[in-house]
């Protein structure tokens, strides 16, 4: 699924009731500001919804579950806050339409849907419903061990998760990429190569000194790094990459051409897709999950699952 899709076909605006779940703390606080727009949009439109406002995933997640089948769900935040709903979603046949208003909205924009611009997102209710891939990520080792987590965007380990945290401490003023640009500066500093095994569909396809690896159903990650460009979220596939051996400033090299996805055919990266993949590390390791910190682990296992998610406005 390239940045930008073709837009499907464009319909009248089907006659169902919404749930717009709102999660008033993505985007720092930025989804609660900005709602009162939001709301005056879609009365614009005569959407009938309901409002579900939860700071928690699971808070939310409870209460859509709850919801009857033929209620779509309009999800209003970050990749986070759409994660958090995929156990309603994935393999239901209820709706999903995204309004990103989070810190990376790296799904969303993948499908040129951009922060703040309801309507563009509302209007993209029209279109031809899609399926969508999603990820089913185990844990096998280490924190969490056992769990199971569904992802729509995809999964980082490594320096990767360590931005991630990074991203903490931030500086308020900047925004999903500046945020994560800061935060990777930061994490350069600490830099760690731990032995990784990959494998893709039982056959190992890197096994070395890594700083990195991640496991994508989307193309990018990190408020607009191009990590997987050849990811397609309709494809029935994911993309496995892994870093090689890398100095402070090979991996600084690396930075620059992974943001315009630049990076696929790098001898030190190491690309493959498949069905599944399994991530052994020799020593724990950050995990992120749809760019939520998850802890340290020693290995994960990840499969695609086709056409999960049905998708309203991509």
């Amino acid at each position: 699924m390239p940045d930008v899709t073709d837009a499907p076909s464009a319909r009248p605006l089907p006659d169902r009731p919404y749930a717009v779940v709102l999660n008033p703390t993505a985007g720092r606080g930025l989804a609660r500001r900005e709602w009162p727009r939001l709301e005056a949009e879609l009365r614009a439109r005569g959407l009938p919804f309901d409002l579900i406002s939860e700071p928690s995933g699971a808070g939310a997640l409870a209460r859509v579950q709850a919801l009857p089948p033929e209620v779509a769900v309009l999800a209003v935040g970050g990749d986070g806050t759409v994660g958090a709903l995929l156990p309603a979603l994935v393999g239901t046949g209820r709706p999903l339409g995204i309004v990103p208003l989070g810190s990376g909205n790296d799904f969303a924009g993948m499908l040129g849907l951009r922060a703040g611009d309801f309507a563009s997102a509302l209007d993209r209710l029209t279109f031809a419903p899609r399926q969508v891939d999603a990820l089913r990520a185990t844990i096998l080792a280490g924190d969490g061990a056992g769990t199971s987590h569904l992802l729509l965007n995809g999964l980082g380990m490594g320096f990767d998760a360590q931005v991630t945290a990074l991203m903490l401490r931030a500086p308020a003023r900047l925004s999903g990429f500046g945020r994560y640009a800061w935060a990777a500066l930061a994490a350069l500093r600490d830099l760690t190569l731990t032995p990784v095994t990959v494998e893709v569909d039982g056959r190992v396809r890197y096994a070395g000194p890594s700083c990195l690896v991640a496991v994508m159903n989307g193309t990018r990650y990190g408020g607009g790094f191009r990590i997987s460009p050849a990811s397609d979220a309709r494809d029935g596939l994911l993309n496995a990459l892994a870093s090689g051996p890398v100095t402070r400033a090979q991996l600084l090299a690396l930075m620059g051409r992974v943001l315009p996805g630049r990076h696929l055919g790098h001898p030190r990266v190491h690309h493959a897709a498949g069905h599944a993949a399994t991530v052994t590390w020799a020593r724990p390791t950050y995990l992120h999950l749809d760019g939520d910190l998850a802890g340290r682990v020693l290995g994960i296992q990840v499969e695609v699952l086709s056409g999960a998610v049905t998708l309203l406005n991509g």
